[in-house]
């Protein structure tokens, strides 16, 4: 059986909160098009909204190596 992956925060290859190397990890992509892909997207979508959706996931994904990751 295969183990199941866990969405952590990066604890290594972090800029600010480890959020998009995270994701990066967790999807299996490179972390610096994540990166580029989430300013493109807040860009877009409005630079507001980007900044409160990356806040959001610093506070709900758990960093990885502390009690809950």
């Amino acid at each position: 059986m295969s183990k199941a992956k866990i969405l952590y925060r990066s604890s290594t290859n972090k800029q600010l909160a480890g959020v998009c190397a995270g994701l990066a990890e967790y999807f299996d992509v490179d972390p610096t098009l994540m990166r580029v892909g989430f300013v493109l997207a807040s860009l877009f979508s409005g630079v507001i909204p980007g900044i409160i959706a990356y806040a959001v996931l610093a506070l709900i994904i758990p960093k990885k190596g502390t009690k809950n990751g």
